[in-house]
């Protein structure tokens, strides 16, 4: 079974809310909600993968000292098995903008359940409600 590594990250606002974004259509799972990220390329590391996936999803500036490591989901779907860390932001330049169509959304930690996410992502939410 193939391995897919992909890089996912909560960016917590000021008022402690974190950044969800719908997955628009034509893609896998269109309409459920996740993390910002993407696929971590070859030669590239998961934090160089975020940094350019918000770059380009979001229109955001960030480091990789400021993704903090938080938890990981590991996955099996049907065609693939998905390796993914999940990295905490608080600090970026730039507005959060939606670049690639994809409907955004900033959610209280407690809301977090309230939008339909991809399997791999639905664990992830009481880890990181306990961490906020």
């Amino acid at each position: 079974m193939k391995l897919v590594l992909v890089a996912a990250v909560a960016l917590i606002d000021r008022d402690g809310r974190v950044l969800l974004a719908q997955r628009p259509e034509g893609k896998s799972m269109a309409g459920l909600w996740e993390f910002p990220g993407g696929k971590v390329e070859p030669g590239e590391t998961p934090e160089a993968a975020l940094i350019r996936e918000l770059h380009e999803e979001l229109g955001i500036d960030t480091w990789a000292s400021c993704l903090a490591p938080l938890t990981f989901a590991s996955h099996g779907y049907a065609d693939f098995h998905l390796l993914m860390p999940l990295f905490a932001c608080r600090k970026w330049e730039g507005i959060v903008q939606p670049r690639e169509g994809q409907r955004l959304d900033w959610v209280r930690p407690a809301a977090l359940r309230d939008y339909p996410m991809p399997p791999a992502d639905v664990p992830l939410i009481p880890i990181l409600r306990d961490w906020l």
